[in-house]
């Protein structure tokens, strides 16, 4: 029996870390991000705990990138990702100083540009998820991480449209009686519209990320037994 590769078990523990910071870091960093922007709780701690939790979502990224790294479209896909982390980390403070003073058109501008960039990133995770299952030995897996991460892309490109469009509806000065009726509306199934575009992804791609550490944990002890 040959004896595992030490280089490669060594990738393995460290990707399985990583995606492990990423599943629970997901979910902080949108409980925490919501609860620093509306919350009186968490302003003794200032930008602090939203800083923490998406410096794990670095971190979880860092640690994978060991991975395979002659692999083209997965080390494209990873350094995407980890530049959109990046840009999270470095904006995620102005969700306080914004809730501090919400009349500094520059801190709203600012969260708006975040907001975006979560989405880009979940986005671009999904795309992660998709190389890495593409190169695991596990056809099972394979076949629902090209599925999800599909459907995953596809209600986050709908959600880019939605708010495109609520943007532009918002603009009318004076809008028509057919347009406000479409506002309140809109107003009225906002929570229905962010469970469906934005906590069903985040749902989706958090299973798959724990089904990827599964698969990639039986490997690496299987090899070691």
């Amino acid at each position: 029996m040959t004896s595992p590769n030490p280089q490669l078990l060594r990738s393995l523990g460290k990707l399985a870390r990583g995606l492990s910071a990423l599943f629970w870091g997901l979910p902080a960093a949108l409980l925490i991000g919501a609860e620093t922007a509306r919350a009186d709780w968490l302003k003794p701690l200032g930008f602090l705990p939203a800083l923490a939790v998406n410096a794990l979502l670095v971190y979880g990224l860092w640690q994978m990138s060991d991975f395979q790294k002659q692999e083209r479209p997965w080390r494209h896909a990873l350094d995407r990702a980890q530049l959109l982390a990046l840009v999270l980390l470095g904006l995620c403070p102005f969700i306080y100083w914004h809730n501090k003073m919400p009349e500094q058109n520059f801190f709203t501008d600012a969260v708006f540009v975040l907001e975006l960039a979560a989405v880009l990133f979940l986005f671009n995770l999904n795309l992660v998820l998709k190389r890495l299952g593409a190169m695991l030995p596990d056809e099972t897996l394979r076949s629902e991480t090209r599925q999800f991460t599909t459907l995953n892309r596809w209600l986050l490109v709908a959600l880019l449209f939605f708010a495109i469009g609520f943007t532009c509806l918002m603009q009318f000065p004076h809008p028509s009686p057919q347009v406000g009726r479409v506002l309140v509306w809109l107003n009225r199934a906002s929570d229905l519209l962010l469970i469906f575009f934005i906590l069903l992804p985040l749902a989706m791609t958090m299973a798959l990320i724990w089904k990827t550490k599964e698969v990639i944990l039986d490997a690496v002890f299987g090899a070691r037994g």
